[in-house]
């Protein structure tokens, strides 16, 4: 296995990110194909990559997006969405490569932090964050619909 950065996109990548994010939502739903123009956007931007974890065999295992986030008072951060290893290989170490991966890539961006949210009920992603030495931080996330 290896941990690689989406280069360029190929019509087979996307459909297999589709498939492990369809495994990652909380309601287990297809919200159908990927724009192109967002694996475009993630490859053109020097403050987003999306990593794949790859077997041997060339098939995408596992995927990371990352962002860096910026502000006054928090300088830089990487921001971790969209993790999630296909559940035929979960428990084989896909998991802690990517998560290896997340924190060079971060540090590369010369980040203070890695951060990310987690939902209730998923239990198992937390515990594996705390396994990798994350702590909980208490706040409250809010969201806005800017397409409404």
């Amino acid at each position: 296995m290896k941990i690689v950065k989406l280069e360029k996109y190929e019509k087979e990548t996307a459909n297999r990110i589709r498939e492990l994010l369809i495994q990652l939502s909380r309601s287990g739903k297809d919200k159908g194909e990927i724009p192109k123009e967002w694996f475009d956007d993630i490859i053109a931007s020097p403050w987003h990559d999306l990593l794949m974890a790859v077997d041997d065999n060339g098939k995408i295992i596992g995927i990371a997006t990352m962002s860096v986030t910026m502000g006054a008072g928090i300088r830089k951060n990487a921001y971790l969405e969209d993790f999630v290893t296909d559940e035929k290989v979960r428990g084989q170490g896909v998991g802690t490569a990517l998560w290896e991966a997340m924190l060079e890539w971060g540090k590369a961006h010369d980040c203070q932090k890695l951060e990310f949210t987690s939902g209730h009920g998923r239990e198992a992603a937390q515990n594996f964050y705390k396994h990798h030495g994350a702590g909980i931080y208490d706040t409250n996330f809010f969201r806005k619909d800017l397409t409404a």
